[in-house]
C-alpha cells in the first residue's frame, strides 16, 4: 500500500479485544485526539473477522489483552494484519515480545534483568528452597497465572506448575524481589523511541494469593520521575531488541534487584498500557502525532 501524504485523511485502526475495550480508557481519548487531528480513527477487535484490515493505513495494537491464552492465534493474525497494512508495533517485535524468554536473550546481552529459569511441559521443575519467588508463565498479560510463594508452598507451587503444564503452558520461575514491596515497580513509557513518561506501582502479587484469582496488574499509580540509572536501563533493554525495529510505543517495567539497582522485570512492546487517561493525560498529544506521522509514513 502506497504512503499517504502526510496531512491528507489517514485511517488509523486502534486494536483493542472484547476484554479490552471494556475497561482501556485510553481508547475513546486517541480516538477523539486523532480525529481532531483529521484522521479517520476506529475502535476495531484484532479477532473480527469482518474487518478490512487493508483499507487502514495503520493499525496500532492497544489492548488485545486476552492475547496472553491465544498467543499463536494473535501472531498469526499481526502477520495477516502485517501483509495488508503498517501494524505497530512490527510484527516482529509482536513475535519475539509475546513469549518472556525474550529475558533470557536480554541477559545475554548484558542489560540487567530479574534472574529467570523456564520449564516447558515435561521439564522437571526446581524451586527455591531458600527464598521466596513468583511463577507465571512466559505467555501473560495482567498477572494471569502469576503467584508468590514461600519455600514451605511448594506443594501448592507444584500444582500449580502441573495446571500450566496440563495447559501447554512455559513456566518461569523467579526470585521474589523484596524491594518492591518498598520501592514498587516503576514503568518507563516511550513514543517513537523517546522518553514520554513514567508511573510507579505498587506490588501486584500479595503474600497468599492464588495464581487464579483476580489481580489488580497497577496498585497504587503515581506519576514517577525516573532516575538516571533507571533510564540507562530502559534504553539498554529497548536498543537490545533483535534487529533494533523502529517502535511507536515501548513500556519497560523496571524492580530494584537485591544490590538496589535497576533492573528489567519486563519489556512491554505488544499492547502495554500507556497511562495516558490516568496518570498522564498531558502525553495524549504526543502520543496521537506520533501516531499521525506513522500513517502518514512521515520519518522522525
Amino acid at each position: 500500500m502506497a504512503d499517504a501524504p502526510y496531512g491528507s485523511t489517514n485511517r488509523i485502526a486502534l486494536v483493542t479485544s472484547r476484554p479490552g475495550i471494556e475497561i482501556d480508557g485510553d481508547l475513546p481519548l486517541l480516538v477523539k485526539a486523532l480525529s481532531e487531528r483529521g484522521a479517520e480513527a476506529e475502535t476495531v477487535f484484532w479477532d473480527d473477522p469482518e474487518v478490512d484490515w487493508a483499507s487502514f493505513d495503520l493499525a496500532v495494537i492497544r489492548s488485545t489483552w486476552d492475547y496472553s491464552w491465544r498467543t499463536a492465534e494473535f501472531v498469526a493474525w499481526a502477520e495477516r494484519c502485517s501483509a495488508l497494512t503498517r501494524l505497530a508495533n512490527p510484527v516482529d517485535v509482536v513475535r519475539w515480545n509475546t513469549d518472556k524468554r525474550y529475558l533470557g536473550e536480554l541477559a545475554g546481552r548484558e542489560v540487567p534483568v530479574v534472574p529467570t529459569r523456564y520449564f516447558a511441559p515435561g521439564d522437571t521443575p526446581e524451586l527455591p528452597a531458600d527464598r521466596e519467588f513468583v511463577i507465571k508463565p512466559t505467555a501473560g498479560a495482567g498477572a494471569r497465572f502469576a503467584a508468590r510463594y514461600r519455600p514451605a508452598e511448594s506443594d501448592t507451587a507444584l500444582r500449580q506448575l502441573a495446571r500450566m503444564h496440563d495447559a501447554g503452558l512455559t513456566a518461569m520461575i523467579q526470585p521474589y524481589v523484596t524491594d518492591i514491596d518498598v520501592t514498587g515497580e516503576r514503568a518507563v513509557v516511550f513514543c517513537g523511541g523517546r522518553f514520554l513518561h513514567a508511573v510507579r506501582k505498587g506490588a501486584v502479587l500479595a503474600e497468599g494469593v492464588a495464581y487464579d484469582a483476580h489481580k489488580t496488574p497497577h496498585p497504587a499509580l503515581e506519576p514517577w520521575e525516573p532516575t538516571a540509572a533507571e533510564l540507562d536501563v530502559a534504553k539498554r533493554a529497548l536498543a537490545a531488541v533483535p534487529g533494533a525495529p523502529e517502535l511507536l510505543y515501548a513500556r519497560v517495567d523496571l524492580v530494584d534487584g537485591n544490590d538496589g539497582k535497576p533492573c528489567v522485570m519486563e519489556l512491554e512492546l505488544v499492547e502495554p498500557n500507556l497511562f495516558l487517561g490516568t496518570v498522564h493525560p498531558g502525553s495524549l498529544p504526543v502520543v496521537a502525532d506520533a501516531i499521525i506521522e506513522v500513517a502518514a509514513g512521515v520519518s522522525r
